[in-house]
């Protein structure tokens, strides 16, 4: 993969599909949901909201548990799309039943905001990442009988960030990604790692170098082969799973990087921004994908839908947004994207 310096381009005319109104606060979290007809957000208002996809109207009551002015800062879909787990400011990871909208399990332990959480694929585990500097791992009980028992889980890890911002787990489950801010904020600029884990024994696998300021963002190919890190640096790094060294710098945005999200086909990043765009990468070299897409305020969470031809995306202005990934590809010439070369 190239680490291209690229040259601006002229402000896309594409605009976006559909626009979610009705949060009071920052939307935070937006992510799809199965079937393809509605979308789930968190906000800073406390609440989370479901909404219909072709309408832009909210489907039934706010999502809110008591949550108060307690804002929601993250979200994410179970693999088997029935369950949402949020990361709030009050330090609690809850589990949501989809079909009911009503919590079915909350974990407290965390002691400040969690501000990252991710699901193994599996099902079974989830990952949260909390201001009190330390990760967790949770059993997910299904309700039914398990093949097998989670041996020897790892609870805790204290992972040594001031603040963790961005937790994932890679494809296998095996290892823990974790990124964040390396110590207290003083003006200037600080050195902030990528920190690979052992999730079995918490031992630290990797320290991943290069960021200059916090690290917001990770993700993981399927593959595992690649891990992307999205940095309060303004730049989005690449970085091979096998020797941890970094093999890209994506760095077209001109303020902080706050989320991104890879494409069911493994091949386009979406990026979004404090400079109040987003943005398309191809993976397959590393270059823009189209002209930044634009967005009156800064833009908080991006996700995919299952086909990958639709994001789903968050903004300061409290609203969310739909942007057609498809007819953008179509524009661009690059349709073969949305498609893993990998399977015939």
């Amino acid at each position: 993969m190239a680490s291209p310096i690229s040259k601006k381009k002229e402000t896309s005319p594409i605009t976006h599909r559909q626009k979610f109104e009705g949060h009071t606060d920052f939307v935070w979290g937006a992510i799809h949901l199965p079937g393809g007809q509605r979308i789930i957000t968190c906000s800073s208002d406390g609440s989370l909201r479901v909404w219909n996809l072709k309408t832009g109207k909210q489907i039934g009551e706010d999502w809110r548990d008591g949550l108060g002015d307690s804002g929601v800062w993250t979200i994410a879909l179970s693999p088997d799309g029935k369950k949402v787990v949020s990361g709030s400011n009050d330090g609690a990871v809850r589990l949501w039943d989809i079909d009911t909208c009503k919590v079915v399990v909350k974990w407290t332990e965390h002691t400040r905001l969690v501000g990252s959480v991710c699901w193994s694929r599996d099902g079974r585990r989830v990952l949260s990442g909390s201001f009190d500097g330390t990760v967790r791992q949770w059993e997910v009980e299904s309700g039914e009988t398990m093949l097998e028992p989670i041996e020897n889980i790892l609870a805790l890890i204290e992972t040594g960030h001031e603040h963790v911002m961005a937790v994932v787990y890679s494809p296998d489950t095996t290892l823990i990604a974790t990124g964040g801010s390396d110590g207290l904020w003083t003006g200037e600029l600080i050195e902030c790692s990528v920190k690979i884990w052992d999730a079995k024994t918490g031992k630290l696998v990797a320290t991943l170098k290069g960021h200059t300021d916090l690290v917001r963002c990770l993700a993981w190919t399927k593959d595992g082969k690649t891990l992307i890190s999205g940095s309060y640096d303004c730049s989005i790094r690449t970085w091979n799973t096998t020797k941890w060294e970094q093999t890209a710098v994506l760095n077209d945005h001109t303020n902080l990087v706050f989320a991104i999200a890879i494409s069911p086909s493994d091949r386009i990043l979406a990026s979004v921004s404090q400079d109040k765009t987003s943005r398309l990468w191809n993976l397959d070299n590393g270059q823009p994908i189209s002209s930044p897409l634009q967005h009156a305020e800064q833009v908080n969470c991006v996700s995919f839908s299952a086909g990958g031809k639709r994001l789903a995306i968050g903004c300061n202005d409290k609203n969310a947004y739909i942007w057609d990934v498809g007819a953008i590809l179509t524009e661009a010439g690059l349709d073969g994207l949305l498609s893993d070369p990998k399977v015939s």
